[in-house]
């Protein structure tokens, strides 16, 4: 696996493509980013967005534009006059007992039966906890955003066996957002939702799967990639 910082040089897009980079497109910005894999067919990376200046050093000279950290399972192949490319191999050695700092950037949804029906159908897990704690009269802004964010929490910790760590704290939550666009006379929903803190490694395995697939929905436009470090 590589795991890649992403620089973009905007000489060599157009207005439109510019306007959708500064608008954290995610559609967008995942047809850009497949410009670094032109050789696959099928998706080979991961990928988040962030921003120059809280990302890199002053010598760095930090343009406020998005820049993308890119996880992928063949080394990306830079496009002069495009994107930039800083990569390393990524192989991290993981035991039981780690305490890691970790950020993710993730859709977090709920199924939910409709009444009459026998499908399922997927729902944002903050905007569900919303509707709910409505229904159920608490609507003044702080118990809903109280409900919110203890659904977002929960969503995460109902997932960490199966990801192979455990949380040491309650995560910080940030950057709630919604996406939408259409494409071929579709449109298409999701949410995004960040959560950082400190969890420690309970399955290497698994959370060697977790790092390397993805976790969550929403992989192909910028959420699922779970990033970790040592504090």
């Amino acid at each position: 696996m590589y795991l890649s910082r992403v620089r973009v040089a905007i000489q060599g897009m157009d207005r439109n493509a510019l306007v959708k980079l500064l608008a954290g497109d995610a559609y967008a910005n995942h047809q850009l980013l497949w410009k670094l894999f032109t050789e696959s067919e099928e998706r080979p990376f991961l990928f988040r967005q962030e921003m120059e200046k809280e990302q890199l050093d002053t010598y760095e000279s930090p343009r406020g534009l998005p820049l993308f950290y890119v996880l992928s399972s063949r080394a990306p192949v830079p496009v002069p006059g495009l994107l930039e490319c800083e990569s390393k191999p990524f192989d991290p050695q993981l035991s039981p007992g780690d305490r890691l700092l970790f950020k993710l950037r993730a859709n977090p949804t709920v199924a939910r039966k409709s009444t009459g029906k026998q499908s399922s159908r997927r729902h944002d897990v903050l905007m569900d906890a919303k509707w709910h704690c409505r229904q159920q009269g608490r609507d003044t802004p702080g118990e809903v955003r109280a409900a919110m964010e203890a659904s977002a929490e929960q969503w995460l910790k109902s997932r960490c066996e199966q990801w192979g760590f455990s949380l040491n704290m309650s995560p910080q939550l940030s950057g709630y957002r919604q996406h939408q666009w259409r494409r071929q006379q579709r449109q298409i929903r999701f949410s995004s939702v960040d959560y950082e803190g400190v969890i420690t490694v309970t399955d290497p395995a698994r959370l060697r799967a977790a790092l390397f697939n993805g976790v969550g929905r929403s992989r192909a436009f910028g959420c699922g990639m779970l990033m970790v470090r040592r504090g």
